[in-house]
């Protein structure tokens, strides 16, 4: 039998992607029926055109329901991958009719300055007609995200899981880690050489144990001979943060750099000014590599890269820059 593109195309439609993915999400026909509203025999009718079309079982029957088999996986991959394009040519088409350019879906991790990130909204609108959707989460939701096509490109932390093959990433700026607290505390830490062993016994904001930051905090305190601090709240919300620390004097967090100084500006916050002696992962945009690279993607580019290299003019400037 002869496999090509042709021939899946010509057979496979929308109802088969989405009966893949809802099989593999209930695990039995008769909650997939359930779940989409028609009988049983409807879905065993559209599993059995589906494996017709690729000429093998792709679920078989196991005690903890349908299981893919190894056909059945790769074509839950690629099912994934089509819905998602789909998904995002769709709002692509939407952005067109409404009179803009394109439309992209950007995943950024919490640490990213709103100030960089409102100045980079801005310019691609008006200078490109280019719209945009935010997904704010940590770099271990937005790479899956970016590798299932639900996402055009992240702006996140550059870790192991982003060295492979697929994608590729691009340094925009670096960044060193600030103790903030309540004004009043971090005036009198600022008086202190550092004592971190003082800090470390105080009550903690931290971000989750799987993050880059939270595993530099730990092995800093280790490499002083210290136990780490055990966080009362973890936290990666800049606002939750900020409440925190804003409500109670005996609080204490880590932030990057240019975050602390964009909370501290609003006066309820200082920054302890001691040095960790270490950068954090430096912030990419990280991108799936492909063969012909979405122009609103390489704008986008263009623009965070630009404004990254400008150290002279402040982010919120850039902001209003009409060009």
């Amino acid at each position: 039998m002869s496999w090509d593109a042709v021939r899946l195309a010509n057979r496979l439609k929308h109802r088969h992607l989405a009966l893949l993915i809802n099989i593999a999400r209930h695990g039995s026909l008769t909650r997939v029926a359930a779940a989409a509203g028609i009988s049983q025999p409807a879905v065993t009718k559209a599993l059995a055109e589906l494996e017709d079309i690729f000429g093998a079982p792709l679920f078989m029957r196991t005690g903890r329901g349908l299981q893919p088999t190894p056909l059945g996986k790769l074509a839950l991959v690629r099912a994934r991958h089509m819905l998602s394009d789909l998904d995002l040519w769709a709002r692509e088409v939407e952005a067109l009719h409404a009179g803009h350019s394109a439309h992209l879906q950007v995943g950024v991790v919490p640490y990213v300055s709103s100030a960089l990130l409102t100045a980079a909204i801005s310019r691609l609108h008006q200078r490109h007609g280019v719209t945009l959707s935010l997904h704010r989460a940590t770099t271990d939701h937005l790479v899956p995200m970016l590798r299932q096509h639900e996402l055009d490109c992240v702006i996140s932390r550059a870790t192991s899981i982003v060295a492979l093959d697929d994608l590729m990433h691009r340094v925009l700026y670096r960044q060193r880690p600030r103790l903030i607290a309540h004004g009043r505390l971090a005036q009198r830490l600022a008086r202190r050489k550092p004592d971190w062993a003082a800090v470390a016994e105080m009550d903690w904001i931290l971000p989750a144990a799987n993050t880059p930051t939270r595993q530099l905090i730990v092995e800093h305190f280790i490499r002083a001979e210290l136990r780490p601090p055990s966080p009362v709240l973890e936290a990666y919300s800049t606002d939750v943060i900020e409440g925190m620390l804003t409500m109670n004097e005996t609080f204490i967090s880590v932030v990057p750099e240019d975050i602390a100084r964009e909370l501290c500006q609003r006066g309820k916050l200082g920054m302890v000014p001691w040095d960790f002696g270490w950068e954090l992962p430096p912030i990419n945009l990280i991108r799936r590599k492909r063969e012909q690279p979405l122009a609103a993607e390489e704008c986008f580019s263009e623009i965070l890269l630009d404004l990254c290299g400008d150290a002279a003019a402040p982010w919120g400037q850039g902001a209003a820059d009409p060009g």
